[in-house]
């Protein structure tokens, strides 16, 4: 569900590749705050070119969730959940780099938009896998 949110919104409703992460998250109850209006700068590889916006909206995400003094009371560790979401990424697509996972399409091109999309989907598949790994963790403990 997060996943299809994401992309809706991304290639749908005119939200940047971070956005559409961040509130699909919220939408689908990932979040309890809205950190639409944060992601916002880091669309673009914020545009610096360099992490992908949709891996660091990932790691919003993760940080409102799991990080010090986050809204579900979590004593997980942030830092590992964060670290694990990057190799799953990297395992995926070598880089998280924007400028380099991006080369090959003109910045606005149709291609790149549904290139990016890929992006999004996948961030979102991994994001959402971790938070049900770490869920299922807690109710075996």
């Amino acid at each position: 569900m997060l996943k299809e949110k994401a992309v809706e919104n991304f290639l749908k409703k005119g939200y940047s590749c971070s956005e559409s992460v961040a509130l699909a998250a919220y939408e689908c109850g990932l979040t309890k705050e809205n950190l639409l209006t944060i992601a916002g700068s880091f669309s673009g590889a914020m545009s610096s070119g360099c992490l992908c916006g949709a891996v660091a909206a990932s790691q919003l995400v993760i940080g409102h969730r799991y990080g010090r003094e986050n809204a579900y009371n979590s004593t997980e560790n942030v830092r590992a959940i964060a670290k694990e979401l990057i190799d799953r990424f990297k395992a995926k697509h070598k880089v998280t780099c924007c400028r380099v996972l991006t080369a090959k399409f003109d910045f606005h091109s149709p291609e790149r938009k549904q290139h990016c999309s890929t992006m999004v989907a996948d961030c979102c598949d991994i994001l959402e896998s971790l938070i049900k790994e770490i869920e299922e963790k807690k109710t075996t403990v």
